[in-house]
């Protein structure tokens, strides 16, 4: 289980930085602010975690590897948006389903270790904690990224994505409690599914829309 956490948050955290990157890199920010939207998208959510499991210094602190890691990917990414910095308006629809695939891995990745971690700590009996540590380890960077560029957080607005995280959760629990090996890879490609399957067909919860009419 050590090796497969290890793998799934090198993948994870490449994913992550880089769909924090790309999204930093289109509200116009300075190559600082590209590495350090790509860390927080990264590692925000496993600092929530932490805290609400009462892991006092956050995993990420004792890992300077996965920390670089990160940062590298997004020095990487910023470079190459420069160069081809001529192009990137033309790719930008392009890059956008790129984004959705690696932030929809990061997601898979991500939820599955939130889970892991909260039943290695102690709460494999409590069904909540464990779902919920995985939804917040998945979509907690996400939330931080959207509102240090002052806009709406994508998962309260546009497709099913706490959804695909809580669903994932769940079956990583009950499979998990009954020693399935294949837990961890069934849920990732469940949350993977959802995601690409909720972007295609443009799959939203039920949302109000009000008029500037109607609001008067």
């Amino acid at each position: 289980m050590a090796e497969i956490i290890k793998i799934m948050e090198i993948m994870g955290t490449i994913a992550f930085a880089l769909s924090g990157a790309l999204v930093a890199i289109q509200s116009g920010l300075d190559v600082f602010g590209v590495v350090f939207l790509a860390c927080v998208t990264a590692f925000a959510g496993g600092i929530v975690r932490d805290i609400v499991l009462g892991i006092t210094t956050p995993a990420i602190f004792n890992n300077l590897t996965i920390f670089l890691l990160a940062m590298v990917v997004a020095v990487l990414t910023f470079v190459v948006a420069y160069i081809f910095r001529k192009k990137f308006n033309e790719l930008k629809k392009r890059i956008e389903t790129i984004n959705n695939v690696f932030d929809a891995i990061g997601l898979a990745a991500f939820v599955v270790i939130g889970c892991e971690i909260a039943c290695s700590n102690g709460f494999i009996s409590n069904g909540f904690v464990v779902v919920f540590s995985g939804m917040i380890t998945g979509v907690g960077g996400g939330i931080f990224r959207d509102v240090l560029i002052d806009t709406t957080p994508y998962i309260f607005k546009k497709h099913i994505y706490a959804i695909a995280a809580i669903l994932g959760g769940i079956v990583y629990f009950v499979l998990r409690i009954q020693k399935i090996q294949t837990a961890s890879l069934l849920s990732m490609l469940l949350i993977f599914a959802i995601r690409m399957l909720a972007t295609k067909y443009r799959w939203s919860l039920p949302k109000i829309r009000i008029d500037s009419a109607d609001a008067k």
